[in-house]
């Protein structure tokens, strides 16, 4: 092998390997020849010899010396020239690995594409102008927002603005973003939306190419392959992508001059990584803000909790519709109380008809010549302890927590004997007493609705049925009369802009008495999006949901009070101390591995720690775990007062290092503030 002469200028190259290691998560020192120096600059990737193995790393920066008092090796090669790693997206992994107690390496992988030698021979040079002739956007839309206006006129304006958006029912949210990004872009700034899924992503492209060309439109979506999925990375990094629209993953694109970043539905699971350290999309985009000051649009026809903790702490502020705004635009919402809930058990029950209120929207709605929609709960709920009088989920009086039966967790049998117990701090509770009604009784409600298109087609039998759910997901329906029967977040849009004529909320109380901690939130989200394509009053739309009129988030979709309720979900979580009113970690493994992991973490003054209990129902350990040799996997509960972001996490994640270091095998899973806790 030649002899390597090190470089003249900064021979030594700090590098991060990307090896997962929690105990390896740290810049090493390499050094670097002459032929390799110009290339080997901060953000690139090279190839490294480490532990005898050739690994993948980025150079962290250029140095004189090194701290390293034995000798180095040098770089094996470099593979890329483009710095993938800018400056700015190593400042914002740093914070997330502090957030969320995790690797750097393992955000990387989600942050940054894998690399595709053909996209770097793109062309990367052409000014986004030249891409394609823009046309000048209508912002007119925002003038039916409260001070929508001047929010407008401060981000292209290129001052800092952080809002909450509630978009108003009827709303073309997708028109709305498109006009302001593509104003931004032709100033010269850059965007980036986030949205949960690809029926998002098209309805923005779709939206956008109403107003600047295909090629100035950057799509990071799921069905972007892996080479244009590389190239268009690189476009953003190297500033020729000034509008960038995806999924979750997009949330890290390096884009240049980044005016404007937009999140929409943020209580959308979808928006949450699924690996560690499972990454949600919207603390990627405040993060980003923060460290990038550039203006965040929180965007949804409802709020979540974590949002509205956002606005009260002062950090965003509301742009919600005009009180003349939402008359006109928002249907007619009726609950029919305890006969919607009768509507819904004969559906299941067998029964043939319709009466009241239900049907004579749905009639109405049909006789105009308009489609109807049927919102119906998702198919497989698991069962859930409810009150037997009020059926309020029961709630352990302790922590709070959902009380289930240990059978359910790990696969009891059928007819064993087992008290109600905690699903978080594990006490059993032998004298249940409902909070709301005092009752004593207990029963097991089993979620999920199978026959209602069958029903409902023999209450209209001359009615066209369209089903919409699982894995056949349908985008468009015509404007003609029709049963349209959708689970939540499948409900298709009406073609040329219709709107439905009516909407039924079926089963309103399955989703909220699900035992879980969203479970009022995420219920007023589904009924929110329904509602939403649904004509105004003054053209006859009409929403008929299943729920008692007294429930307060009943009375929120009333009257279209989405800042009330997220008001008052955060005051209830605060309450019982729930996220985001505290932070709270969930620690799943063996026993032995958490009782290890607990006595070695120095947790934040004033923690606490909840259980072990079981894992919840449906939950598994990452890779293979021998439940036969360990025992049945657990879950420990972090919960600590609200302080700095990091403060947890970085405990959690030293801790894990600690770990690492000692090579325990055991399988461990973190979740810093997990949208679901169990």
């Amino acid at each position: 092998m030649p002899k390597r002469t090190p470089a003249a200028h900064k021979p030594v190259a700090r590098v991060l390997p990307l090896l997962g290691v929690a105990h390896l998560d740290r810049g090493f020192d390499y050094r670097v020849d002459e032929e390799q120096s110009e290339a080997a600059q901060p953000g690139v990737r090279v190839r490294i010899r480490f532990n005898g193995r050739l690994s993948d790393a980025i150079v962290l920066e250029r140095r004189n010396d090194s701290e390293f008092a034995g000798e180095l090796r040098y770089l094996d090669r470099v593979i890329s020239p483009f710095a993938v790693y800018p400056a700015q997206l190593s400042q914002l992994v740093e914070s997330l690995a502090a957030r969320y107690g995790g690797v750097r390496s393992d955000i990387i992988r989600s942050a940054i594409p894998p690399r595709h030698a053909k996209a770097e021979e793109s062309d990367l040079s052409t000014p986004w102008e030249e891409l394609g002739d823009a046309s000048e956007p209508d912002l007119s839309s925002w003038s039916a927002y409260q001070f929508g206006e001047s929010f407008v006129d401060t981000v292209l304006g290129g001052v800092i603005a952080r809002a909450a958006w509630q978009v108003a029912p009827g709303d073309d949210w997708a028109a709305a973003l498109a006009a302001l990004v593509a104003k931004i872009a032709v100033d010269g700034g850059g965007s980036l939306i986030v949205v949960p899924d690809q029926r998002d992503v098209d309805k923005l492209e779709r939206a956008l190419r109403e107003i600047v060309a295909a090629k100035q439109v950057t799509v990071l979506g799921n069905a972007t392959g892996p080479q244009a999925r590389y190239r268009r990375y690189l476009s953003a990094l190297v500033g020729q992508a000034r509008i960038v629209i995806g999924t979750r993953s997009a949330a890290f694109a390096p884009v240049a001059n980044l005016r404007l970043a937009v999140i929409v539905d943020d209580g959308d699971d979808n928006l949450v990584d699924n690996l560690k350290p499972y990454v949600h999309a919207r603390e990627v985009l405040t993060t980003r803000s923060a460290l990038e000051g550039c203006s965040l649009i929180l965007a949804g026809h409802s709020r979540t909790a974590e949002t509205q903790l956002l606005v009260e702490s002062g950090w965003a502020h509301d742009l919600v519709p005009s009180e003349s705004t939402l008359s006109a635009r928002r249907p007619a919402i009726t609950p029919v109380g305890a006969f919607g809930f009768q509507v819904a058990r004969d559906l299941q029950g067998g029964t043939t008809s319709l009466s009241g209120p239900a049907y004579q929207a749905a009639r109405r709605a049909l006789d105009r010549g308009e489609p109807v929609l049927v919102q119906v709960p998702r198919k497989g709920y698991a069962p859930i302890l409810a009150c037997g009088n009020c059926r309020a989920p029961a709630r352990c009086r302790h922590c709070n927590g959902p009380l289930g039966l240990p059978g359910d967790s790990h696969g009891g049998h059928e007819g064993q004997a087992s008290l109600p117990t905690c699903t978080w701090c594990g006490r059993i509770d032998s004298k249940f007493r409902c909070t709301e009604c005092g009752s004593p009784r207990l029963r097991a409600i089993v979620l999920g609705s199978e026959r209602t298109a069958e029903e409902l087609g023999r209450a209209f039998p001359s009615t066209r049925i369209v089903m919409s759910g699982g894995n056949k997901v349908i985008d468009e329906v015509p404007g003609e009369p029709a049963l349209v029967i959708a689970t939540p977040g499948a409900e298709p849009h009406v073609a040329d802009g219709g709107h439905y004529g009516a909407a039924l909320l079926l089963e309103a109380a399955t989703l909220l008495n699900r035992q879980d901690l969203r479970a009022t939130e995420e219920a007023l989200a589904k009924w929110a999006a329904a509602a939403t394509l649904v004509s105004p009053h003054s053209k006859g739309g009409e929403v008929i949901i299943a729920a008692d009129e007294a429930l307060a988030v009943v009375q929120y979709l009333v009257n279209w009070d989405m800042v009330a309720a997220a008001r008052a979900e955060l005051a209830g979580r605060r309450e019982v101390r729930f996220p985001p009113a505290v932070h709270m970690a969930a620690v799943d493994g063996a026993d032995a591995a958490l009782d290890h992991f607990l006595s070695i973490a120095e947790l934040p003054e004033h923690a606490e720690i909840l259980g072990p209990v079981p894992l919840p129902p449906g939950v598994t350990l990452p890779g293979e775990y021998d439940e036969q040799r360990f025992g049945p996997p657990q879950r420990a509960l972090i919960r600590t007062p609200l302080g700095p972001r990091s403060q947890l996490g970085t405990a959690l994640r030293n801790a894990n290092a600690a770990r690492s270091a000692r090579k325990d095998e055991l399988p461990l899973r973190i979740q810093v503030d997990p949208i679901h806790v169990g």
